[in-house]
């Protein structure tokens, strides 16, 4: 899955536009490297971006297409 999908489906940024604007300011890392919007991301991937000062830091669970805002949560954890 692309890495901005997943980051509108589980609900870390709220639109997809965002994420692809994140991705391209160089503010979203995967494994601990620069990623583009287009990146492909897996399970066990962590991917951490930058809100400002604050930092966020996330391994992907799992994957998938749609998700209910309640199940989102459910797609990553916290490190």
């Amino acid at each position: 899955m692309r890495l901005d999908k997943f980051l509108k489906v589980s609900r870390l940024i709220k639109r997809r536009t965002v994420a692809n604007e994140a991705c391209d300011a160089g503010r979203v890392t995967v494994n601990d490297k620069p990623a583009k919007a287009s990146v492909q991301v897996k399970p066990g991937d962590v991917i951490e971006i930058q809100f400002g000062t604050r930092n966020v830091r996330v391994e992907v669970v799992k994957l998938q297409d749609t998700t209910k805002k309640e199940e989102a949560a459910e797609l990553f954890k916290y490190i």
